[in-house]
């Protein structure tokens, strides 16, 4: 295996001259456990640690690896290594952090495509689609549909799903699969690029460790069953790992997320509810809200069903999501200010 064949390309190798990093190896990141970091070279994988340099220098925890990243590293022992330096991503998608308000949870970085996974046994829902569609415009990574689990419902049915979801998402490819049939499975491993990363996104429970076991072709993931009392999936992937198939693509499986919540995802709106976005120069207000104004083209285009209305309501949502966030940053940002200011003055008259 070469490093082009984990997803090393010049960008990267630019980057490595330019900042004098030669002398160091490269590797990609696979897993992460809290501190500790799996990396993978092109010979094989160690256990790798950050030097104390990069581990105090950080500002926050997007300044660590994640999975994904390109990081550049000295051996140490035989099965271990130093981790110095962390590439600048070309891609990072992320989300709300579950509990914590104003910061961001990284779920993978260097990303070209994002599978977003949905079954139609349980919990389907066309706004979830459109959040995770949202946080992969926002990261400028290509979104793929796909549709799990398609023997548990009749021909009708599913034509039913896939219509809905078209209707209301237009120019992402959507593909049906079911995990017990190779049909849907050939048709996505026929599409999946060589040398190109892919990022599985869904709740837990839709079959996202099933589907990478059928494409690395070996029962390599845990699966469980869906909880008969609750019909909700169970955590079975318990952190991020980066696999590399035999046909050259680049999977990134994920534990389920049952919170997409939005972060500073300006232009990932724009960009997943682009009907609204072009409608929105015609309304008479250009601050408009869209939601009580007057001659608002976005109301009128929702009356007339020229918008569908969940899809409007989705929109509304996590537009108010965001700016929340926003807001919440810059108050977090001020009261550092403020802290800051009254230890130089406490000084100062000290």
């Amino acid at each position: 295996m070469t490093l082009e064949d984990l997803g090393y390309h010049l960008e990267f190798e630019n980057y490595r001259k330019v900042q004098n990093l030669e002398s160091l190896e490269v590797a990609r990141v696979v897993s992460e456990h809290k501190d500790r970091f799996v990396v993978r070279t092109a010979e094989r994988e160690y256990d790798g640690e950050l030097i104390g340099n990069l581990r105090f220098s950080a500002q926050n925890r997007a300044d660590f690896p994640a999975v994904g990243d390109w990081v550049a590293i000295s051996e140490y022992d035989e099965n271990k290594v130093l981790i110095h330096s962390v590439f600048p991503r070309k891609s990072m998608i992320e989300r709300l952090a579950v509990g914590k308000q104003g910061e961001k949870q990284i779920i993978a970085t260097n990303i070209d495509f994002a599978c977003i996974v949905q079954a139609v046994d349980r919990d389907f829902n066309i706004n979830r689609i459109e959040r995770y569609l949202t946080i992969c415009h926002t990261a400028h990574v290509k979104p793929i549909v796909i549709i799990n689990k398609t023997d548990l419902v009749n021909d009708t049915e599913l034509a039913g799903v896939v219509n809905a979801v078209e209707k209301r998402i237009k120019n992402v490819p959507v593909i049906a699969i079911s995990n017990e049939s190779p049909d849907g499975i050939e048709r996505l491993k026929e599409i999946i690029e060589k040398t190109k990363t892919y990022c599985l996104l869904g709740s837990s429970g839709v079959g996202k460790s099933t589907l990478l076991n059928n494409l690395l072709g070996k029962h390599l993931m845990k699966t469980a069953a869906i909880s008969e009392s609750s019909k909700r999936g169970k955590h079975v992937t318990s952190h991020r790992e980066l696999h590399v198939l035999e046909s050259g693509g680049i999977i990134i499986d994920n534990p389920g997320m049952r919170e997409v919540g939005m972060t500073d995802s300006t232009g990932g709106l724009e960009i997943t509810f682009d009907t609204i976005t072009e409608l929105a120069k015609n309304c008479k207000f250009k601050d408009c809200t869209h939601t009580t104004e007057i001659a608002c083209a976005v109301i009128a285009a929702v009356e007339s069903g020229e918008i569908d209305k969940s899809s409007y309501e989705n929109y509304l949502k996590m537009e108010r999501e965001k700016e929340h966030f926003m807001s919440t940053v810059a108050e977090k940002r001020q009261k550092d200010r403020d802290f800051g200011k009254m230890i130089k003055n406490y000084k100062k008259n000290k």
